[in-house]
């Protein structure tokens, strides 16, 4: 990272007076974000913010957060960036949320572990810039230079001792011509960044204020509770409502679409109403079975594809030639996201304006949507974020707010509309189900090809063409075929990669049994051999030095391959959302069972904004990760979901949970995403450990599945 950088941001820069005194400090990013970041915008890979510092007299900063929230902390660790450059203290300023604001914030997106990375520029101009205009204002206030005067906690100090409070400036900063170059503070200056802070919704949590969708109330407002077809490719053919009209609190049932809502009073009166619904469903489109998905997944694993999406050398010729040649093929099903808030949305749609509120990772995209679903202007729409209770994915989708919408507009009521965990599980959103077929070629007991193809329900690419082994081998194909199904999916945490990396590294790991090759080792020497294919001229994204850097760092700390007697490791890596993850997972055998004790994970991340916050994401994603790759299992018979609650859908229990170790490389860098990266590589450090242990080799989720248990 380069220190005491310039940048040139005046075209994107404003300033306000506030009424009550003060001034307000704005900062349009969408110019910065695109010039500096240089990536495209997609689904789950970018996300951004536009953010507004408000100095009251009193020197109180208030910080508007313009990201979703939802428990990844960015309400609290951009913010700290913002402080940081502006020089407050933290103690003084108040972070909100903002609402959807399209004239005034950009990439307003909770998606793919990448607001701080796309704003981490963009966050510290506006606070350096803000911080310099202080400065300005208060050296032509003393008839000194600019360059005389200093600043530390939100007072600005002059050569000769003089001192003022940012409060006491704020209105003639206002005034002051918007400099055209400012500089960042040199990391060995930070007071905030780095730091520990608690997250700043912490006490709203844990008193129980009013913070997430579910909360929401407004007053004339009805909640509904809505039945939809049990089976994808069913549609309503008729219904009976005489029994829950009779539900007391019950005010109307509406028919929309094949759905129909039941408005009550309160939650439980909306869900005895809809319990109490006799409906008949017809068959629309034809009703699939995981047995029929498994069986045209796998004949796509032996189709050759007509577009690769990766040819290196010759392949072909390097199978015909090898010494052995080892197969194996993966395997994952479905997944439902299961959101701890149930998913909810608020909606009061008038002839002139309609009004949203609730838990949302893509508020822009949903306003086109509903827009169009509506008829109306996007200038009509409003949408209010709140704190989301959990998304993994299933927020970044809008048929729920779509929901909301038409009922409310059929209703002419405000409507609250609240799923039911049954409702969610069976009518909602999945990871797709998927299947990889992996091949090594292997001649004097070195792997020289890699042939890789995956596919899956509904998506447009399963493998990572840029990510590793590319690079790593001279010879290597990449394929992908694409299963369509009308079984609605959506990006679900860390999209693809989340049983991609368990796929891959478990191969890897059997492979270098194969060969004889130390598993670290072996994936040591395949970087070193990207290293040398890279100053050939081959492509791909992953950094070489950092790749390497976090797999020593976890074998390192991890004690690889001196681990105490009765204890066996298991050993993966995987490079995605930008950041380095290698894992080393711990099992013992009780009662000759294999149960995970421990994960030791080392993550280059970049620059640590929030240190307890990056080690809470980094724990969660790993026990995430543990929970469904050891328990997670769904299926479709005939369109129909096969778990509806988590009495049929087995999560991980506090008490099976692994002590997780948690390793930072240090890095002044910019940062990079960390809510997902460590949940991809736990899979396979934990397949890799059992099979030290029991010999075993497991090649799809759910793992207890495999093993014949239902423990840990």
């Amino acid at each position: 990272m380069t220190m005491n950088t310039t940048y040139n941001r005046r075209s994107f820069f404003k300033v306000s007076a506030l009424a009550g005194g003060g001034v307000m400090f704005g900062f349009h990013l969408l110019q910065t974000q695109q010039a500096e970041a240089g990536l495209a915008e997609t689904l789950v890979n970018t996300s951004g913010l536009n953010g507004y510092i408000q100095i009251d007299s009193k020197g109180i900063v208030t910080i508007m957060s313009a990201n979703p929230e939802g428990g990844q902390n960015v309400k609290t660790s951009m913010p700290m960036v913002v402080a940081e450059e502006l020089d407050v203290a933290w103690k003084n300023v108040i972070v909100k949320q903002a609402p959807l604001d399209t004239k005034n914030f950009v990439r307003q997106v909770a998606g793919g572990s990448q607001s701080l990375r796309f704003s981490w520029k963009a966050l510290r101009t506006a606070g350096a810039t803000a911080r310099q205009m202080l400065i300005n204002a208060a050296a032509k206030k003393w008839g000194v230079n600019a360059s005389e005067c200093t600043t530390s906690e939100g007072i600005i100090t002059n050569a000769k001792g003089q001192k003022i409070t940012y409060g006491e400036i704020a209105e003639e900063a206002a005034k002051m011509e918007i400099p055209k170059d400012v500089t960042f503070k040199n990391p060995k200056d930070f007071k905030i960044i780095g730091k520990s802070t608690q997250n700043v919704d912490m006490k709203a949590i844990t008193t129980g204020q009013p913070l997430f969708g579910l909360d929401f109330k407004r007053e004339g407002m009805l909640y509904a509770v809505a039945l939809r077809p049990p089976a994808f490719g069913q549609k309503l053919d008729s219904f009976d409502d005489t029994e829950t009209r009779k539900v007391n609190g019950v005010k109307d049932v509406i028919k929309f679409g094949d759905k129909i809502a039941v408005l009550a009073t309160s939650t439980w009166a909306a869900i005895k109403g809809q319990r109490a619904l006799k409906a008949q469903w017809k068959e629309g489109t034809k009703l699939e079975s995981t047995e029929e998905h498994d069986k045209k997944m796998l004949a796509f694993l032996d189709t050759p594809s007509t577009a690769p999406k990766r040819n290196d050398g010759d392949v072909k010729a390097a199978f015909a030639s090898a010494d052995k040649v080892i197969e194996k093929v993966f395997q994952a099903p479905f997944m439902p996201h299961n959101t701890l808030e149930p998913m909810n949305f608020f909606g009061h749609v008038t002839a002139e304006k309609a009004e949203f509120v609730g838990p949302t990772q893509r508020p822009e995209q949903t306003r086109k949507e509903v827009a169009t679903l509506l008829g109306m202007k996007e200038e009509q729409i409003s949408i209010d974020m709140t704190r989301i209770g959990g998304g993994f994915g299933r927020r970044l989708m809008w048929d729920f707010v779509l929901e909301v919408a038409e009922i409310s507009k059929l209703a002419q009521k405000p409507i609250k509309l609240v799923f039911t965990r049954e409702d969610d599980m069976t009518c909602g959103q999945y990871r797709p189900a998927s299947k990889y077929k992996f091949r090594m070629a292997i001649k004097d007991k070195k792997a020289v090809a890699y042939h890789l193809t995956g596919t899956g329900t509904n998506g447009q690419n399963f493998v990572r063409e840029t990510f590793f082994p590319a690079g790593a081998f001279e010879n290597l194909l990449m394929e992908s075929h694409n299963l369509e199904s009308n079984i609605t999916i959506a990006p679900w945490r860390a999209p693809i990669t989340n049983f991609l990396a368990f796929a891959e590294q478990a191969f890897f790991d059997e492979v270098a049994k194969e060969i004889g090759a130390d598993p670290v080792q072996f994936r040591l020497d395949l970087f070193e051999q990207a290293r040398a294919n890279a100053q050939k001229g081959m492509k791909f994204d992953y950094d070489v030095d950092k790749s390497i850097g976090v797999i020593k760092l976890a074998a390192e700390k991890a004690n690889w391959g001196k681990a105490q007697k009765g204890v066996y490791q298991g050993f993966s890596t995987y490079y995605s959302h930008n950041t380095y993850v290698a894992q080393v997972a711990e099992v013992v055998l009780e009662n000759n069972t294999p149960v995970l004790k421990k994960i030791i994970c080392a993550i280059d991340c970049g620059i640590v904004v929030n240190p307890v916050a990056a080690v809470n994401q980094s724990e969660g994603g790993v026990i995430d990760g543990v929970g469904h790759a050891m328990f997670g299992d769904f299926a479709f018979v005939n369109g129909k979901p096969q778990a509806n609650n988590f009495n049929k859908f087995r999560l991980i229990r506090m008490n099976e949970a692994p002590k997780v170790e948690i390793h930072f490389v240090p890095s002044l860098n910019d940062p990079t995403g960390l809510g997902e990266p460590t949940l991809p590589p736990v899979g396979a450090a934990i397949a890799n450990a059992i099979a030290a242990a029991t010999g075993k080799r497991l090649y799809g989720f759910p793992f207890v599945k495999e093993l014949g248990t239902q423990g840990s």
